[in-house]
């Protein structure tokens, strides 16, 4: 979930520089892509923490 949040977040982070460069028409101001970047960045992490998390709490549930 964490990390189509953060895909998405990022894909309407990309458009406004591919907009922006292309199209010099990009919907976001410096102050708001900054904060559209950041939380692609968080949600990422926390994605990658909760599948680290997950990872090693199936890992030490195995009995041999």
């Amino acid at each position: 979930m964490f990390l189509v949040a953060s895909i998405v977040v990022f894909v309407i982070y990309f458009a406004n520089v591919a907009l922006g460069a292309f199209a010099s028409s990009a919907f976001l101001g410096d102050t708001n892509e900054m904060l559209v970047l950041f939380a692609a960045s968080i949600l990422f992490v926390i994605a990658i923490l909760k599948r680290e998390a997950d990872r090693k709490n199936n890992d030490g549930n195995e009995t041999v």
